[in-house]
């Protein structure tokens, strides 16, 4: 009996940091710039860098599969030749990765006209079924482009709106709000059978929690507190965002996703308002509080500097910021979030 005891004494020792380093669960979520081909060794960069970051879990947006392949099925490849293994649910628009083997995944909203696309993917991590979900949002009509004074379709400069009514009319024409009122009926169905949820994506829409009483005359706000819909929606129906909650100081953590500053590209490349100042946070990973997940940290990945009115400009914000290695293949930045998976 003694001897009993004492092998399973030490297998606990021995098992401990693996057994610890399983309760973590990291999250990716990165708008990927049409495949990184728009930035020379894009594609190798994104290979490299899951590889070295490890993710369980990459929410892409941007998925276009190029060279006649699946993006997805060509990056599990391409990470195997790394010594990485992945999963990944086919998609188009935006793409699911995972280092667990994938047991359900099911298209929520396929992409249809540039209107946006929602895929979901469910997985087994330590005996825990786990929802993650990604979306690439709308990217028409994005009413927060007509705050700086350009026309969000064509580009092209008009009056700024001078009322919140005025910008929500705007932002209503556009089908982000049917979309992830789509996630949400999906993602009940999940929790009510006891599943835990995530969500990643580009939303193509700032965040209620940022445009407000401290950053309405910031950015290009235009004096503007805006009760933005989609993450709205998201929060009145109990899901929490992650890097804001963490970081409810909107002034020292701004944590802008868009638009990243990218040497290896010209800004005006970078920008859709080069007259503006069009800082935002429109990339989120948000997840439905559950007993057992707990989170932990988040940060925004890539480099620290933004294009503002069409200017290189590095940002002296209080965010976390995991820094590329090298090439950087996309004009957002991502955010990365751990999660503690309670045994």
């Amino acid at each position: 009996m003694k001897k009993l005891l004492l092998l399973c004494g030490l297998c606990g020792i021995i098992g401990c940091s693996k057994v610890n380093a399983q309760t973590e669960l990291k999250v990716l979520q990165w708008n990927i710039w049409q495949e990184g081909t728009m930035v020379p060794g894009g594609y190798e960069a994104i290979v490299s860098e899951i590889a070295r970051l490890e993710p369980d879990f990459v929410t892409f947006s941007e998925v276009r599969n190029y060279h006649q392949t699946r993006f997805c099925n060509r990056i599990v490849t391409s990470l195997r030749e790394k010594g990485k293994t992945y999963y990944s649910f086919y998609s188009y628009d935006s793409g699911l990765l995972s280092k667990h083997p994938i047991t359900d995944s099911t298209a929520v909203l396929p992409e249809k006209n540039d209107h946006g696309s929602i895929y979901r993917m469910v997985a087994s991590v330590n005996g825990q079924q786990i929802a993650v979900c990604t979306v690439h949002l709308d990217y028409l009509n994005d009413a927060y482009y007509n705050v700086r004074g350009y026309d969000g379709s064509t580009w092209k400069e008009i009056p700024i709106p001078e009322t919140v009514q005025e910008v929500l009319a705007i932002n209503d024409a556009s089908q982000r709000d049917d979309a992830i009122r789509e996630f949400v009926k999906a993602a009940k169905k999940d929790i009510a059978e006891g599943r835990m949820v995530i969500l990643g994506g580009d939303f193509n829409e700032p965040s209620h929690l940022d445009w407000t009483r401290e950053t309405k005359d910031l950015y290009d706000h235009n004096g503007l507190i805006v009760p933005w819909t989609v993450p709205l929606i998201l929060d009145n129906n109990g899901f929490v965002d992650a890097y804001r909650t963490l970081y409810p100081n909107v002034l020292d953590y701004p944590g802008f996703t868009f638009p990243s500053d990218n040497e290896k590209v010209p800004t005006q490349k970078l920008a859709w308002a080069p007259k503006s100042d069009e800082r935002d946070r429109i990339d989120y990973i948000f997840y439905y509080p559950h007993p057992q997940l707990e989170l932990k940290n988040a940060a925004i990945f890539g480099p620290q500097g933004s294009i503002v009115k069409n200017q290189r400009k590095k940002e002296t914000s209080k965010d976390p910021f995991i820094e590329p290695l090298d090439t950087w293949p996309t004009d957002h930045k991502g955010v990365f979030v751990t999660f503690l998976l309670k045994r």
